[in-house]
């Protein structure tokens, strides 16, 4: 007989660090995204109010659910974080996208878990499987399976495994014995909200995304806003400063994972290298991993605005070399070639001799 003890052995088996079950139904958490994007916070993600009616409950996507088990992976590697270093002309890349893309890999698992549930229940059932990328607020459902409750900076935090873990989820008609739900834990603690550069994290537990670094660099297509550059800093992809300086991420396990390691040229690059790298060299950088949602387009402004913000004298040398790259010559890139240029010479920056 197919049991969730069962199910949470074999999860254990194909590599997840975590495994609960949550009933299928509709928790009062779930209507709190309506109102989120009525205020304005979803910006230019336009999917979430389209999809909106479905996110509000699991049974819209498969009305047979009656349980969702939901899976955690630690992504967290033998690195330093980015606010440990103190060096404005490396790159800042999102932890979770230095090695392969997790949707790929955790839906290959997660495949594997669900054909043995099929091979060791007597009877058909319905199912699921999702990685980050269907509607459902998987942070909601993470909690009422005890992996982990929803901290203020709106990331699961587990209490032995930090908040660096990627979730995925089986939603399925089988009835399930579910979990404890996990307790709220961050008490007092307000350090993401005042760490944030942008000031994204409005209020604990809501997060305007319009406001966020990972938003500004990974979801949105058009310019950065002139207001949020300065505050970008070195980052060319996401931001991890609210879970760097969590004190549930203060000495969080390490992954010895191959398919979370970085790969070498993700590994606090040089901007500069980066920048000058062909648009061959860099799609073939990010091939296979997150790195390629906002295209080279979008990749190529990013880190003109960081190499704006880094007052290295190579970068306005880079900046100022004739490229015949397509991203490059794209429209919104030269805008914040051109911002980057105008901050580089206001510091009195000198360009090096030209590198090419």
């Amino acid at each position: 007989m197919l049991t969730a003890a069962g199910i949470k052995a074999h999860a254990f088996e194909l590599g997840f660090d975590l495994c609960g079950v949550a009933a299928a139904t509709g928790f009062p958490e779930l209507g709190r995204l309506r109102e989120w994007i009525d205020r304005g916070y979803a910006g230019d993600m336009t999917y979430m109010a389209r999809s909106a009616s479905r996110r509000a409950d699991v049974r819209a996507v498969l009305p047979s659910a009656r349980s969702v088990v939901v899976t955690a992976t630690n992504y967290n590697v033998d690195r330093p974080y980015s606010t440990e270093y103190d060096d404005a002309s490396r790159a800042s890349i999102a932890r979770y996208a230095w090695g392969d893309d997790y949707h790929d890999v955790l839906r290959g698992r997660l495949d594997t878990l669900l054909e043995w549930m099929r091979a060791h229940h007597e009877a058909d059932f319905e199912a699921r499987v999702y990685v980050d990328t269907g509607p459902v607020q998987e942070r909601v459902y993470a909690q009422y399976a005890g992996i982990g409750w929803i901290g203020k900076n709106t990331c699961v935090i587990n209490p032995a495994l930090g908040s660096w873990v990627f979730l995925g989820e089986i939603i399925c008609s089988l009835p399930l014995e579910p979990d404890t739900p996990a307790i709220d834990q961050c008490g007092t603690c307000t350090l993401c909200l005042e760490a944030c550069p942008t000031g994204a994290i409005v209020e604990p537990w809501v997060l305007d995304a319009t406001r966020c670094l990972s938003y500004l660099t990974i979801e949105l297509k058009g310019e950065i806003p002139e207001v949020h550059r300065d505050a970008l800093g070195d980052h060319v992809f996401g931001c991890d400063i609210c879970q760097e300086v969590c004190p549930w991420n203060a000495a969080p396990p390490t992954s010895t994972d191959p398919c979370w390691q970085p790969r070498s040229l993700l590994d606090r690059p040089k901007l500069v290298d980066l920048w000058l790298r062909s648009d061959e060299e860099l799609s073939e950088m990010a091939k296979g991993g997150p790195m390629t949602r906002p295209k080279l387009q979008g990749l190529r402004r990013n880190l003109a605005v960081a190499l704006g913000n880094s007052r290295d004298e190579a970068a306005l040398a880079a900046l100022d070399i004739s490229r015949t790259d397509e991203s490059v010559c794209d429209t919104n890139v030269m805008t914040h070639v051109g911002w980057a240029r105008r901050k580089l010479r206001r510091h009195d920056v000198k360009p090096e001799t030209d590198p090419a």
